[in-house]
């Protein structure tokens, strides 16, 4: 694998839990873990059902589309509770999609709160996402690629801290975006 594999690194911007508007969603398209060439924005409904569409439309219709070999998500979920389809998305769009989780998820609670905003038939969608590995200190979820090729593409990309770099300066980005600043707790 190159190092210099292009990659997309998606995560969403800070946003009120309570609102019911749209969260901002960076793209930060990287050269492995050390060159950013691009940037592509979004936006999706908190806790809505539009994040795997507006992903898959955000990613078929940029230019850097032939270039990428890998997406790596933020999470299984932007906006709160909009959560990916993972494997549709790498259907849709013919790209190998890794969801980089910082911890293991506590899914009692994620299914209790779920429940709680009436909203349980998204658990559905974490579930159809697949095994959860641990790789070093975080652990993935993967779709369209192996958790060997999933390794290389970490190992490449995770370059300043355990998550992978263009996820990093996406969070970076948006949080500077709408908060002003970033706090750096990427």
């Amino acid at each position: 694998m190159k190092k210099e594999i292009r990659v997309l690194g998606i995560d969403d911007a800070p946003f009120d839990k309570f609102s019911r508007g749209n969260v901002l969603i960076i793209a930060t398209l990287f050269r492995g873990g050390q060159w950013i060439d691009g940037i592509l924005s979004t936006k999706v409904k908190i806790d809505g059902n539009n994040s795997t569409s507006k992903l898959i439309r955000m990613v078929n219709n940029s230019k850097f589309k032939p270039q990428l070999q890998a997406l790596l998500l933020g999470g299984i979920a932007l906006g709160g509770f909009n959560v990916i389809d993972i494997n549709k998305l790498n259907k849709k769009t013919g790209i190998p999609v890794i969801v980089v989780i910082r911890k293991y998820p506590n899914f009692v609670k994620i299914k209790s709160a779920l429940k709680k905003i009436g909203k349980l038939s998204k658990y559905n969608l974490i579930e159809k996402a697949g095994a959860i590995y641990k790789i070093g200190k975080i652990f993935v979820q993967l779709a369209g690629l192996s958790l060997d090729d999933a390794k290389k593409i970490l190992k490449i990309t995770c370059t300043r801290s355990l998550i992978p770099e263009p996820v990093r300066i996406a969070h970076l980005i948006g949080a500077g975006i709408v908060c002003g600043e970033s706090k750096g707790d990427a």
